[in-house]
């Protein structure tokens, strides 16, 4: 088909998605991907059916504007290649998704342009540099996803001016420095920065979040600066290097399901005794810290929790037998796999099977013939010298 005589496109978006698709190893282009429907002969923003797949427009109000482009999604097929600075004149755009593909190199300035953006996805492909400046200029955003890259540096200090923004990912890349107050980003819900090499203490962070992941850093000090999150659902700070107590202002945060603290530093659980109905929080993992003493017998008092992990801490003392009753009412995982715990074993764990209960390496007595006994040794007796009297 020959080009139209009237561009409904504005020439300036067509010459951009040529080199975006130019910019991409015709080699990775199946037969059915979006890139390979884009054939420009016919125009960008007229044309049906197959052509131009992943591309979206706003149409002209007159014929005397140009449509423009203001959305590309692409397909997760694998394109190989780099993202083209020609991305920043596609000045409509309010969305571009290149997830799960292959595009490395770095993240153009250009981006820095699409002050319309609201949406910027670029998950899971092999970017690499740092995050443009440019970024900062997108006061449009609400979105953003630079997750799963080969990405460095700092989080520029200007992102904390986006307040449209209500998702970022920056997760499993190679991010470093310490983490900026954000509390700024007040429409925040959810920050993800997990599995990076941030360090330093938390910091402020916006009072409206709902989840908030941090796992795999080298984060030190305390969780104090989380106390005033109200309205966090899921907290995941393990795998770093905070110490001191998972303490009252953490359990006092009703709204939380599910809370991470494994793998830390910590060495006190202080947890709030609850009447009625209690928090919301189903899940605590607090696996792999260096908690010390009884069993925290207020952790009854958390009617909704059905899965436990303590497992890999210095607990000592009994099994109270408070948890062998909560077995019976709505626990359904409990680890407490190497402490040093001792005594005999509550009723219910020597009688229940369809509960998962871990009790492995420790100094308790659990004779073979009880099922739960069966399923890993204890510790030997020169590891429990000292434990059996606490």
């Amino acid at each position: 088909m020959a080009p139209q005589s009237h561009s409904l496109t504005l020439k300036d978006d067509i010459n951009s998605l040529i080199e975006i698709k130019r910019a991409i190893d015709p080699n990775s282009l199946s037969q059915s991907s979006y890139l390979n429907s884009w054939n420009f002969s016919v125009d960008p923003c007229e044309c049906t059916g197959t052509e131009f797949l992943g591309i979206l427009c706003n149409l002209p109000l007159d014929n005397n504007t140009s449509s423009r482009v203001t959305a590309i999604d692409l397909d997760t097929i694998g394109y190989e290649g780099f993202l083209t600075p020609a991305i920043g004149n596609l000045t409509e755009l309010t969305v571009l998704n290149l997830n799960s593909n292959k595009f490395r190199g770095p993240l153009p300035e250009t981006l820095g342009n699409l002050r319309k953006l609201t949406r910027l996805t670029i998950q899971s492909n092999f970017f690499t540099g740092s995050i443009p400046q440019g970024i900062n200029n997108l006061k449009n955003l609400q979105y953003l996803d630079l997750s799963g890259n080969r990405l460095s540096g700092k989080i520029p200090d200007g992102i904390t001016g986006l307040r449209s923004l209500t998702y970022i990912s920056l997760s499993k890349n190679g991010f470093a420095g310490r983490i900026p107050d954000l509390s700024g980003l007040w429409q925040l819900a959810t920050l993800d920065l997990s599995s990076n090499q941030f360090y330093g203490n938390l910091p402020v962070l916006p009072v409206r979040l709902q989840r908030l992941y941090f796992g795999h850093n080298i984060l030190s000090g305390h969780m104090t600066p989380l106390k005033g999150l109200t309205h966090l659902k899921w907290l995941d700070v393990s795998d770093n290097r905070l110490s001191g107590a998972i303490n009252k202002d953490i359990f006092s945060l009703h709204g939380i399901v599910h809370l991470n603290v494994s793998y830390n530093r910590f060495t006190t659980i202080d947890l709030v005794k609850y009447l009625g109905a209690g928090p919301m929080l189903r899940v605590l993992e607090a696996q792999g810290n260096q908690l010390k003493g009884h069993l925290p017998l207020n952790l009854v008092t958390y009617k909704n929790l059905t899965s436990i992990n303590l497992a890999y801490n210095q607990f000592y003392g009994r099994i109270p037998d408070e948890y062998g009753e909560m077995l019976e009412v709505s626990w359904r995982w409990l680890n407490l796999d190497f402490n040093f715990l001792t005594g005999s074993l509550p009723w219910e764990f020597r009688h229940r099977t369809r509960v998962s209960v871990g009790i492995s390496n420790n100094c308790l007595e659990c004779p073979k013939r009880i099922a739960i006994c069966r399923r890993g040794e204890q510790r030997p007796a020169n590891e429990c010298a000292g434990q059996r009297n606490l």
